[in-house]
């Protein structure tokens, strides 16, 4: 079957423009530095970010998520507590700086309404608006975290009149920490106030204090450490009990003074939970208590003092300004990430679940009768390419798996100018059917494409010379070509040298991503690359497609693409298996993935126009490289967040829910993989050190992707980067053949 031929230029300026093959290896210092620098900014941005948000919002709880309260009433300071009498029979307010050691009660008559935890983006608002509408003050004592996240809400507090106290950044109970600890807390929240609304506050509420007659020695330990640092603390006469929740008319009769006509400090909240029934209370109690006769005032009326709150200075509120924008940017990012997280997490499910599903149903579609994939079987000669370049180590491996091959082949080697005797090591072996072809070097693209002139026959199977072919491999790989619609074939690639950690965890890789992603494209027709250890050709299709060209790393991608859009149909011959070794280091496995990553790029920026052609080229352009781009790219550079999210739930969430959540993706990851095992024939021993390469391997490989991504964005042109080889692949036993 004839197909017209097409020529694909790529166009200029794009990262698959014209050029020659082999640049120079050295790239300018600034174009490095560049490519250094960018992931580490973004991740040390990220990592601030997290920090700053987990810090800012870890372990918040009102005062419902913390100890219970003492009660409100009872005597016990006092005696062997050590807190003084005066204190502990004392006024709900305590001033213990400048070595006074006095407390105050509010005037009979008197109420202060006091309200905890906020300021509330929902609550504090409410709560302000029917203190305005009665014309009440109100004392708020705020948290440095909330203060921060809420800047505008304290501010409008502020602007209304209404007391400003401290009560810690997170809420912490002040007992249970260090002296640092506790002058982190104060340091931060003080921060906060300036920043948000440009004041500090020497008025200060202890997270889960009550009355003055519950004091024990330790809370009165941090009491006088705190009046050291000028701070006036604040008591409660009544508690009404809000947080939890007993009914609006319960609250309001809750916060009446004891003993009518007393004066009285109210304890209420304005945030840390649903706050509508404190709301309901206030606008029943505040009428009731005018009624009787009672006034409301401040803590600092109480004093006979104008403001606990000043003003700061220049320099403070910068500083705190660029705290709280910190507090901003960190809970505006972390929204962000919560999203893409959530994207990442349905592709990452959807793709499990859309691979499996169609990998099931590939097995049931493409099972043949016999040998013959419904046709007549191919029994014709088959020509065999391997190019060469510095070779010597794995050449005789390739060549003689190749003669050993059940199908009729002509063996020809393609030099491409070695050095170290590769040429000679073939010649050598004096195999039957063996050309050697010598010609000067000129890069992988040039080589292949003498192999295909000095072919003699119209089927071409090319392997890299680290490959090594089972004997039926070639048969099984060019039976496809019964049908004379294909124009190529991609057989099974896996990794021959796996004995060592960093070859398991390619393995892994090899079956569970590549040859499972291959049954979902080939069951969808838009098979994206025939990888370079085991693929046949119809010559008259590469004519059409324009033969193997250089204008990307990734040669085989390029001229997979070229196919589909010259009209020919690709096929996937899963029961074909080639061995190839794998990089045995880190170091070649980045420059490897590296070269992969960008070459996939530029291949599919050149082959970008096949999304609006009609035919084959559009079905492969709206098809396969759409879902290259969401399961290849996008993905991968989103998926680091489930571990950062993980890591950051470790450090500031609940840690077993965290745990539970990474052990969910896991035991999706696994159930793929055991799918993809089962359906290759492999034994599921390697897949122990699964969790292993979700933690190590995954990582190095989101890097290497965003390094590609910085690189094409750069313009730059990367040179190739042959891979060291150490010769290490073996023909292993044959497993169990595949399910077809």
């Amino acid at each position: 079957m004839r197909r017209r031929q097409r020529q694909h230029r790529p166009v200029r300026g794009s990262p698959a423009s014209t050029g020659p093959r082999r640049v120079p290896a050295a790239s300018p210092p600034s174009r490095r530095r560049f490519r250094l620098l960018v992931p580490l900014v973004l991740l040390a941005f990220v990592l601030s970010v997290l920090l700053v948000h987990g810090y800012t919002t870890r372990g918040f709880a009102g005062d419902q998520e913390g100890h219970p309260a003492p009660p409100a009433t009872g005597g016990g300071g006092g005696g062997g507590t050590g807190v003084p009498r005066a204190i502990a029979g004392g006024g709900p307010i305590v001033d213990v700086t400048r070595d006074h050691l006095r407390t105050y009660r509010t005037p009979d008559r008197t109420v202060v309404l006091t309200f905890d935890d906020g300021p509330d983006p929902t609550w504090t608002p409410r709560v302000r608006a029917v203190l305005d509408r009665h014309g009440v003050p109100g004392t708020f004592f705020v948290t440095g975290q909330q203060a921060a996240r809420h800047p505008g809400v304290l501010r409008d507090v502020i602007r209304s009149g209404h007391e400003i106290g401290v009560h810690t950044f997170s809420h912490r109970d002040m007992t249970t920490q260090s002296a640092d600890a506790v002058d982190r807390e104060l340091a931060l929240t003080q921060l906060a106030l300036a920043g948000a609304a440009g004041v500090t506050s020497s008025l200060m509420r202890m997270p889960y204090s009550s009355t003055t007659s519950a004091l024990g020695a330790p809370e009165w330990s941090v009491a006088r450490r705190l009046g050291d640092k000028g701070y006036v603390l604040a008591f409660i006469d009544r508690d009404t009990g809000d947080w939890r929740r007993p009914g609006a008319r319960a609250i309001a009769a809750a916060a009446l003074p004891s003993v009518p006509g007393r004066g009285a400090v109210v304890l209420l909240h304005d945030a840390g939970g649903d706050r509508s029934q404190t709301v309901e209370a206030l606008r029943l109690l505040i009428p009731r208590l005018k009624e009787q006769g009672y006034r409301f005032a401040t803590l600092a009326d109480v004093l006979g003092t104008d403001s606990l709150t000043r003003p700061v200075d220049r320099e403070d509120r910068w500083k705190g300004r660029v705290f709280v924008a910190a507090v901003t940017v960190s809970g505006a990012a972390v929204s962000v990430v919560g999203t893409l997280l959530l994207v990442v997490g349905s592709l990452v499910l959807a793709r499990c679940v859309l691979l499996l599903v169609l990998a099931r149903h590939h097995v049931r579609r493409r099972s043949p009768p016999a040998d013959g994939h419904g046709e007549r079987p191919v029994t014709r000669p088959v020509s065999v390419v391997v190019p060469a370049y510095n070779e010597g180590l794995c050449i005789a491996k390739t060549l003689r798996s190749l003669a050993a091959s059940d199908h009729p082949v002509e063996i020809v080697v393609v030099d491409d100018g070695s050095d170290d005797g590769t040429a000679d090591i073939a010649e050598s072996l004096a195999l039957a059917g063996v050309t050697v072809l010598r010609r000067p070097n000129g890069g992988k693209p040039v080589a292949l494409n003498a192999g295909v002139l000095r072919a003699s026959h119209d089927l071409v199977v090319m392997l890299d010379a680290d490959t090594v072919f089972a004997p039926s491999t070639v048969r099984r790989l060019v039976q496809p070509f019964a049908d004379p619609r294909v124009g190529a074939v991609a057989g099974n690639a896996k990794v021959g040298n796996r004995r060592r950690l960093l070859g398991r965890w390619q393995h892994i890789e090899y079956v569970m991503g590549f040859n499972l992603d291959r049954r979902m494209y080939d069951l969808l027709d838009c098979l994206p690359t025939i990888p370079g250890a085991v693929g046949a050709f119809r010559v008259s299709a590469l004519r059409d497609a324009g033969m193997m060209s250089g204008d990307t790393l990734a040669e085989d991608t390029d001229v997979t693409m070229a196919l589909h859009r010259a009209g020919w149909e690709i096929r996937y011959a899963q029961d074909a298996l080639a061995w190839t070794e794998a990089p045995s280091s880190l170091r070649e496995l980045w420059r490897q993935r590296y070269r992969w990553s960008y070459g996939t790029m530029q291949a599919a920026w050149k082959h970008r126009h096949a999304l609006v052609e009609r035919g084959p080229a559009g079905r492969f352009g709206r098809r396969g490289l759409p879902l290259l781009a969401v399961f290849q790219i996008l993905t991968p550079l989103l998926a680091p967040l489930i571990d950062v999210m993980t890591l950051y739930g470790l450090l500031f969430g609940d840690p077993l829910t965290t745990a539970l959540a990474w052990s969910g993706v896991l035991a999706v990851q696994f159930v793929c993989a055991v799918c993809a095992f089962r359906l290759d024939g492999e034994s599921l021993r390697p897949l122990w050190a699964l969790p292993l390469q979700q933690v190590v391997y995954r990582q190095v490989m989101y890097l290497v992707l965003v390094q590609a991504c910085l690189t094409a964005l750069n313009g730059r042109r990367l040179p190739w980067q042959r891979l060291r080889r150490t010769g290490e692949v073996v023909l292993p036993p044959q497993p169990a053949a595949p399910e077809p």
